[in-house]
């Protein structure tokens, strides 16, 4: 992931900072407890296409 892309985007939902999770292809919003995929080096910024974060995913 592009270090400039990763700086200028946030979460579509509050507007807060994405941890990437290189492991899974993913930008974590911690704050709303989802998870963004990254599908051919394009991060999917929609809510419908988010996975939710389960309680031990959070650490």
């Amino acid at each position: 992931m592009d270090k400039k892309l990763l700086d200028i985007l946030v979460c579509p939902l509050c507007k807060g900072k994405l941890v990437y999770d290189k492991a899974n292809q993913e930008l974590i919003c911690k704050a709303d407890r989802l998870a963004f995929p990254i599908r051919d080096g394009i991060p999917v910024m929609l809510e419908e296409e988010a996975r939710r974060l389960e309680a031990e995913e959070e650490a």
